[in-house]
């Protein structure tokens, strides 16, 4: 059970946010709509843990500090302007950058997309289940975090290519 319809979630917030940033396509949609329901379950802007909450944030439960490299080492070279112009678009003016991947869905999709168009791997297929959670894994969850590559999550990469 998820807090959003995967299927609304994936067309009305995803797909048209990708597009925006010109970085979408059905592998990407697919790969960011399973990475927001393994990581959140569309349901907890606030990373749980015990004791109380972590510091991710958002759908995609990105960390502030990987919010602000993108920001810092990304988005400030000169050759991507108009990449930095379109995610610039989809801010708010009423909240820091940061404080806005709780609510701000599209920039919140936008910011996760980033950070798996700076890895090294291509994008798997957008009907491989099993491929984009392995890369989740590897480039956006990583040896650090908790998340496994199971049949748990694969379902979930599977749940968000049906959607």
């Amino acid at each position: 059970m998820t807090g959003l319809c995967v299927a609304q979630f994936k067309r009305a917030i995803v797909s048209p946010a990708l597009a925006h940033i010109g970085l979408d396509g059905d592998a990407a949609v697919n790969l960011l709509t399973g990475t927001a329901l393994v990581e959140s379950g569309l349901t907890y802007v606030a990373q749980v843990v015990a004791g109380g909450t972590g510091p991710a944030r958002g759908l995609w439960q990105m960390e502030p500090f990987t919010h602000d490299d993108i920001w810092t080492t990304f988005l400030s070279d000169a050759r991507l302007a108009s990449l930095r112009g379109a995610v610039l678009d989809l801010l708010s003016r009423w909240q820091s950058r940061v404080a806005q991947l709780p609510g701000n869905l599209p920039y919140a999709c936008a910011m996760a997309r980033l950070k798996y168009y700076r890895a090294p791997e291509v994008l798997p297929a957008a009907d491989d289940a099993a491929g984009q959670c392995r890369y989740w894994k590897s480039n956006y969850n990583t040896s650090l975090g908790a998340g496994t590559a199971d049949s748990t999550h694969i379902a979930l990469f599977q749940q968000a290519i049906e959607a």
